[in-house]
């Protein structure tokens, strides 16, 4: 038997139970991962809430993890029993002591990343790999706004985007959040909580704005984010924290500058083996470099996944969140 987080009907954190399960062996082309990590993220919220439909209930949760491959399925050529991996994509299920997905989704680890670093920072890592280097292509010298600036994604991008030589200027709900994310790279910041967002980068840019705005919160935003773009800008709608973005009348993007907008996702870009390898082996040339540090500021228990939730729902954690089975 194994231990696992499943929901049977959406809703807030007390939906999630700790049950034993059989854990399935992996059939043609999976693999089963030993989770050492457990990486947590917003979408499991949009997944247990219904924003996102679960495929089949009772669900499993989570996408992301790393490990040691436990057992291996017909077709594996690229895996064996006793691999250290990680994952990011996948069906649900990553929180639990053992999960079977498919091998095409799951990587290999450099001896220079741990379990713990995995699991923190491969979906956020890899997502900040999609925004700055292929939604848009950022080459140094770009001004961009970047929302939730203190939190998983976002302290990825602030040092990444510093890398790059970009100017990144990150929305914070606190003035700790601000001291976060100016210390991993932000080039400024903004109060949300005191500040006039549009006015502030006005001024921080000396009315140019902002070449592209990355928007993890959604609803709340949409209008706002809009209206720090410079003319043919493009808006980077990746998250709905607050809610999705609907009702939106194309012509604002007219009557704006002649704004471009993209719904990216992960699985959208990381869609073939060669290019989540091509992802992934960027993603960990930053983390080699020192470049890009992970911050674990939480670790919680498998079993309080809940309270994990919340917290990072509540928006009262900085950096990234853990699950340790």
């Amino acid at each position: 038997m194994s231990k696992r987080i499943q929901f049977a009907q959406t809703g807030g954190s007390e939906v999630l139970e700790l049950v034993d399960v059989t854990p399935a062996e992996p059939g043609q082309g999976e693999v089963r991962i030993a989770n050492k990590a457990v990486g947590l993220n917003f979408i499991d919220i949009y997944f247990r809430t219904g924003l996102y439909p679960a495929p089949a209930m009772p669900s499993g949760l989570g996408t992301e993890g790393a490990g040691v491959v436990d057992a291996v399925g017909a077709g594996v050529t690229h895996l064996s029993v006793g691999d250290r991996v990680a994952y990011a994509q996948g069906p649900l299920g990553a929180y639990a002591e053992l999960h079977t997905l498919p091998a095409a989704k799951v990587v290999k680890l450099p001896d220079f990343v741990d379990f713990e670093t995995a699991a923190a920072s491969m979906l956020k890592g890899l997502t900040v790999q999609y925004l700055l280097r292929q939604t848009y292509e950022l080459k140094g010298g770009e001004t961009i706004l970047f929302h939730a600036a203190a939190g998983g994604v976002g302290s990825i991008a602030c040092q990444w985007a510093k890398s790059l030589g970009v100017k990144l200027i990150g929305t914070v709900s606190s003035q700790e959040k601000a001291d976060l994310a100016m210390a991993n790279g932000a080039w400024a910041t903004i109060n949300y909580s005191e500040e006039n967002v549009v006015e502030r980068v006005r001024e921080l840019t000396n009315g140019e704005m902002c070449d592209v705005v990355y928007d993890s919160v959604g609803k709340d935003t949409w209008e706002m984010s809009l209206d720090c773009l410079k003319t043919r800008g493009l808006m980077v709608s990746f998250g709905n924290a607050s809610g999705p973005v609907d009702g939106v009348n194309i012509g604002i993007l007219n009557q704006k500058g002649a704004l471009y907008v993209t719904r990216p996702s992960l699985n959208g870009y990381a869609d073939t083996r060669e290019r989540l390898e091509m992802m992934c082996q960027e993603f960990f040339a930053m983390l080699e470099s020192g470049k890009v540090k992970i911050d674990i500021a939480n670790r919680y228990p498998l079993a309080e996944a809940g309270k994990a939730q919340d917290a990072l729902q509540s928006r009262k954690t900085t950096g990234s969140t853990i699950l340790l089975p």
